[in-house]
């Protein structure tokens, strides 16, 4: 087993981190506090390649592999978690889906653009009533003629105030179960498509997410993505991808808070000597060590796998991502909380970045499958053998 990178590989990984750190780290507390959606950053990684990395060149992606999109996810999210997200969410779950289901006409008119980083989009399963049920939602698509007539809501929709196109679930045929739900892909304009304003949360506030309306709104039937009743299928199969990106977002915050921690212990003096000479201390670190390793080897084995994926079809990585995503959003609670612990009331304080680490953290156990939902998905597969 080599766990060396590839030339490609550690040059998309310095590449990011150097864009992470020199532009995206000075503002990331600002972003913060201010709330303020990343123009001018999320227009760098546009340039940079970074919003389509998985796609191919003639697409209008990147052309890398998924190791590399989640090394540069790594480092974009250690600097800012709000500006790690709007690249997952992009890539992960828009990219991924019209790369792999759409058809060539869609490709051109939609991925295109999206890959090159001209657009941006966003991922519309979650509702008010159906969050990890979503075999059982209530948006539903209605046909009329060659066109169908959505209605109903999303929230939580990551990147929706500023998106160009939705990727949305509807219920196409209740009789079905999963089997009747239809995926579509919505541009911003579409009468009836009405983004709400943004919502207000613990932590990655630079990330806007917003709940989405569908009042009557009429799309064609060359914007439904795959066949009627795949879209279970297709959100499934994206989730698989997205926690790769939500666990490498939850590794880029832990290890900022534990390098910063580190650093600190060193400096800050207690009874007469740095604290990181006491072994209370040392143990935490030690931990917190041990965890960022072992969650960087689950996702990385995840994302090298769903490029083996792309290559052999019956490769399958459902419960290596879920475990990925699981072991890497808790150990980032966790990583975090020792961190802030370590920084004493300095932690606690909003001229340190380490609260700010510490409120970002929580989400990742939640978005894209939340932790009891992986456990799911990994004893699943386990039972079956």
């Amino acid at each position: 087993m080599d766990f060396r990178l590839t030339e490609e590989q550690a040059l998309i990984q310095k590449s990011a981190r150097d864009f992470a750190q020199k532009e995206v780290a000075p503002k990331a507390r600002e972003l913060d506090a201010e709330g303020r959606w990343p123009t001018e950053l999320v227009a760098r990684m546009a340039e940079l390649g970074f919003l389509g990395i998985a796609v191919p060149d003639e697409l209008g992606g990147g052309g890398a592999d998924h190791v590399s999109y989640a090394l540069a996810m790594i480092e974009v999210s250690k600097a800012c978690a709000s500006t790690g997200v709007i690249m997952s969410v992009n890539n992960s779950l828009v990219c991924d889906p019209l790369w792999k289901f759409a058809d060539d006409a869609q490709k051109k008119e939609f991925l295109a653009p999206l890959a090159a980083g001209e657009q941006l989009g966003c991922f519309g399963l979650t509702e008010p009533a159906s969050g990890s049920d979503a075999s059982n939602m209530d948006t539903v698509a209605v046909r009329d003629g060659g066109d169908w007539v959505i209605n109903g809501s999303k929230n939580w929709i990551t990147n929706g105030p500023h998106a160009d196109v939705i990727l949305v679930f509807c219920c196409t045929d209740r009789s079905k179960g999963a089997k009747g739900t239809t995926a579509f892909i919505v541009p911003k304009g579409t009468k009836g498509f009405n983004p709400q304003p943004r919502d207000h949360k613990l932590g990655i506030h630079a990330a806007h997410s917003c709940t989405i309306f569908f009042e009557d709104c009429r799309v064609p039937d060359a914007w439904r993505l795959g066949n009627e009743g795949d879209g279970f299928k297709i959100a499934m199969s994206t989730l698989d991808g997205g926690r790769i990106g939500i666990a490498s977002q939850a590794i880029g915050i832990a290890e900022a808070a534990y390098e910063k921690a580190v650093a600190y212990a060193k400096e800050r003096k207690a009874f007469g000597e740095p604290i990181a000479n006491k072994q209370a201390i040392q143990f935490k670190i030690a931990d917190m060590a041990m965890q960022l390793d072992a969650a960087k080897v689950l996702t990385l084995r995840a994302a090298w796998l769903k490029d083996q994926a792309v290559k052999d079809k019956g490769v399958r990585h459902t419960s290596e991502s879920a475990m990925a995503k699981l072991y890497a959003s808790e150990i980032a609670t966790h990583v975090t909380h020792q961190a802030l612990q370590i920084f004493g009331g300095y932690g606690y304080s909003t001229e340190y970045d380490m609260e700010r680490h510490y409120r970002d953290a929580r989400i990742t156990e939640i978005y894209e499958g939340t932790s009891e939902i992986m456990r799911v998905v990994i004893s699943a597969s386990a039972l079956r053998g």
